[in-house]
């Protein structure tokens, strides 16, 4: 069985992807408004009502600003861990179902395995969805690439992957001292150096795609995420299909 992904959005203003195996969808983050979210899965085709479930990672604004209104209009069920979910906003009449980071589960047709991030969140996790042989790695909030995050995106066909900010841009751009420093902390978000460095790592004869994603619109360009990337692969000699997700589109359809 393959899977269907393409993320709606990705930054700071909002984050929402989905991903589907089968006739079984779900999304992962909801941070666009319910008619935003629902206006960008039409404009892809992606239809609405295979959505069952929808995974939080973390509960900042950026990650669940349109679950209440979006789960109800979808008659999905949450899922988050229980930190995440007490720590989460706006949640009234919301089903919801508890993950354990580290702890794999079967939704919906495809099998979910959480795993545990570093960032300034109460307990965020990055994901990894599988459906038979295909596997796709989600981690867009990553202070620190830690050889868990390694050791769980290895293998995987597909990865959504944080290039957040370029170096340079970040420290001689606007960002008063404190944020700077929480975006480049070990609990902040990657570099493009940073994310190049893991995607090379994680390189391998059967990755397909690979979207870049959380990249700063005002600390970064698509077109410097990118090239780290090329860059960081080229030793390897393998060239899975790159590109990056947008703030403001979703991406095209992928599948692995």
């Amino acid at each position: 069985m393959s899977l269907t992904f393409c993320t709606l959005a990705s930054g700071s203003k909002g984050n929402c992807t989905y991903v589907a195996a089968g006739e079984s969808a779900v999304l992962i983050d909801c941070g666009l408004s319910a008619k935003q979210t629902l206006m960008r899965l039409e404009a892809r085709g992606l239809p609405a009502n295979r959505i069952k479930a929808i995974l939080i990672t973390h509960e900042h604004g950026d990650h669940i600003r349109g679950i209440r209104v979006l789960a109800k209009r979808l008659g999905a069920t949450a899922v988050a861990t229980p930190a995440t979910w007490g720590a989460t906003r706006d949640r009234a009449s919301v089903r919801h179902q508890a993950m354990t980071a580290g702890s794999p589960f079967s939704l919906n047709g495809m099998q979910i395995h959480p795993f545990s991030v570093s960032h300034d969140a109460v307990d965020p996790v990055g994901l990894v969805i599988s459906a038979g042989e295909a596997r796709l790695g989600v981690a867009t909030d990553l202070g620190k690439a830690t050889t868990l995050v390694s050791q769980r995106l290895a293998g995987c066909g597909g990865l959504i992957l944080e290039h957040n900010h370029d170096t340079d841009m970040l420290m001689g751009g606007a960002y008063p001292p404190w944020l700077k420093q929480r975006v480049r902390s070990s609990q902040g978000h990657l570099s493009n150096q940073e994310g190049a460095e893991l995607l090379a790592r994680l390189c391998h004869q059967g990755l397909k795609q690979v979207l870049l994603a959380h990249i700063s619109q005002k600390n970064n360009r698509p077109e410097l995420a990118e090239a780290a990337a090329r860059e960081a692969l080229a030793p390897g000699g393998h060239a899975p299909g790159l590109a990056a997700a947008d703030q403001d589109e979703p991406s095209q359809v992928f599948f692995i």
